[in-house]
């Protein structure tokens, strides 16, 4: 899957650009949980906050993402430590890049 966002960082779906939201993915929040903020380069309108939501959200372990567009970052909460390879191929295949963590 590619990036929906064009060259000059507009957005190709006609989304207006926002702020981040928090999606819970999972219900339970154990003591175990890790919160990791990570940057992330090519975000520009909600379909990227979205996107990139979905595919994070869908790793094992995870218990929930906040896509910060205007910050480029995304902070995952995961139920231990979390896979900073699986949550960057993650993030690459949804179209953006993962710079590293924030």
């Amino acid at each position: 899957m590619g990036s929906c966002c064009t060259p000059d960082h507009s957005c190709s779906t006609g989304a207006e650009s926002a702020g981040g939201t928090a999606v819970a993915v999972a219900e339970t929040v154990t003591v175990t949980d890790t919160t990791t903020t990570y940057a992330v380069s090519g975000m520009t309108c909600g379909h990227c906050r979205t996107a990139i939501t979905g595919a994070v959200g869908a790793l094992p372990g995870v218990v929930s993402v906040d896509v910060d567009v205007a910050g480029g970052l995304v902070t995952v909460t995961t139920g231990g430590a979390p896979d900073d390879a699986a949550i960057a191929a993650a993030v690459d295949d949804a179209g953006y890049e993962l710079t590293g963590r924030a």
